[in-house]
Formats: structure tokens, sequence, C-alpha cells
């Protein structure tokens, strides 16, 4: 029975993709659009991060992460980011800061 547990958790591990996240989130028919940079560009270590967000039933705002890493009070720009490819997500957020449905990730090239 202990294996069975055991083996239940790793595919519900490999099912989440390791990220802790067991619950869908909400989808309150919000939706992200990151207009700039592109896909794939190649940009500075300095540039500007554009978004539209299309506010559902329970968004508020978005959350803006780089390479996973939450960019608290986050004002348009990264500066002095190491050059790399990195991964640029916004995702839409309630008012009390829970993560909803709408999220859009792209990668950038830093040179």
């Amino acid at each position: 029975m202990q294996k069975l547990a055991v083996v239940a958790f790793i595919a519900l591990v490999a099912l989440v993709g390791g990220t802790g996240m067991v619950l869908a989130a909400d989808d309150d028919g919000s939706k992200v659009t990151i207009t700039a940079p592109k896909n794939g560009e190649t940009v500075g270590d300095t540039f500007d991060l554009k978004y539209d967000l299309v506010k559902g039933e329970k968004a508020a705002h978005a959350h803006v992460y780089l390479d996973g890493k939450y960019q608290k009070g986050f004002g348009g720009t990264f500066n002095g980011v190491g050059k790399g490819k990195h991964e640029i997500t916004v995702t839409a957020a309630t008012q009390d800061h829970k993560m909803l449905a709408a999220t859009q990730t792209i990668t950038v090239e830093v040179k």
C-alpha cells in the first residue's frame, strides 16, 4: 500500500511539472498578452516589458516574473539583466494576489 502511495505521489508531481501547484487557477475570462518584447527577441540588459491585461470577473492586476522570480512593484522596465536566455511570465491576479488562469510566457536573449 505504501508503495502505491509513493507511485501516486510521483505521478502527481510529474503531472504538475514539479511546480507544487496542485489546483488549477480560476479562469475568470481574463486574458494576458505580452506585446513587447516579442518571444525569442534579442534585447539589451535594460529593456521595457509591455503587456495588455483584459480583466475578467476577478482580475485586478498582473504579476510579472523573471526566470520564475516575482518582480514585486515592477514598474515596466527590467534593468541590468544578465546575459543569456531569460523567461518572462505575466499572470493575471485578483485583488488578494491569487493567481488566475490568464498567463503568457516568453523567452528573450540578453546580449
